[in-house]
């Protein structure tokens, strides 16, 4: 039986499942004999309004979307130790996969209903705002900005990848100064991101070595390809978890980021433009209580 009897659900209808998946969410809760109150978002920014203006009853709140709408929950809730459900809705559900939350929306429902709190850390972002996977500029900002909505209503995150690898045959890498803690990281990048979370596609892919979302830090992890074949080169390396020491790619751990570029680049933070560099970034510890299955 779930100690979860009320709970607040935030839908975005623009992510590639949101809407599609909301009768079949609804349905979820209602056979657990969980009250729902629904809302539907309409505008960048609603649901961060809905939570700040709430009345704080609810005992966990759902957002179905995509990682876009998590970062935004997850902005409006920080420190406020109320737990929230991950129900994948979007392209990429990098937040769904740490967690790991089945992809249906009725198991999601069931298993985070009968699931078990956790504590993650945050990236936080000069303006307040906070994210949960990871933030960078290179290749994974040609990542959000360039995949088409078709390619990524019928593709999923295969749309993600593809658009990615692209982008890292032909990206001009960007001069990055990153300087972590008082040491300094400089390197001619195609993919420079600071991470909360190492771990997708199941956990078969992970963007550096021992990335954890609850320890207390953030892990910067700079990928520096010279040639087309070194591309390939560092996909393999990143499937197959092998982050010994190599030209090109280095990694760092801090609590606080300043990345500086030549010229000024955009930065995404769990699939949103969010600003350009210059950007500081730093760990909100222990910030956001999640919910995730049981093992």
């Amino acid at each position: 039986m779930s100690s979860l009897k009320r709970v607040l659900l935030v839908v975005n209808p623009h992510s590639r499942r949101g809407l599609r998946r909301r009768e079949v969410a609804l349905r979820a809760f209602a056979a657990a004999n969980v009250e729902v109150q629904e809302v539907i978002t309409s505008h960048p920014g609603h649901a961060r309004e809905v939570l700040k203006a709430g009345d704080a009853g609810w005992d966990a709140v759902f957002v179905l979307g995509g990682d876009g709408a998590v970062m935004e929950v997850v902005s409006a809730m920080a420190h406020s130790g109320t737990p929230i459900g991950v129900l994948p809705g979007g392209t990429g559900n990098l937040v769904a996969g740490v967690l790991g939350i089945p992809l249906g929306t009725r198991r999601a429902v069931e298993r985070l209903l009968e699931g078990e709190r956790c504590t993650f850390d945050l990236g936080q972002l000069p303006d307040g705002r906070y994210f949960t996977f990871a933030a960078g500029v290179g290749v994974d900002v040609a990542m959000v900005e360039k995949t088409p909505f078709g390619s990524k209503r019928a593709l999923g995150m295969l749309s993600y990848a593809l658009t990615a690898t692209r982008a890292a045959l032909v990206h001009e890498p960007v001069h990055v100064k990153i300087d972590v803690d008082g040491k300094m990281v400089e390197a001619n990048a195609i993919l420079a991101m600071v991470a909360n979370a190492g771990a997708i596609l199941g956990r078969r892919f992970s963007v550096g070595p021992d990335v954890k979302p609850d320890d207390g830090e953030l892990d910067l992890c700079v990928f520096m390809p010279e040639r087309r074949r070194d591309v390939f080169g560092l996909i393999l390396r990143l499937l197959r978890k092998d982050f010994r020491p190599h030209a090109r790619m280095t990694f760092a751990r801090g609590r606080r980021f300043r990345i500086t570029t030549e010229p000024s680049v955009s930065v995404q933070a769990d699939g949103d433009i969010v600003g350009r560099t210059p950007i500081e970034i730093s760990v909100a510890p222990g910030a956001a209580v999640f919910l995730r299955p049981r093992p």
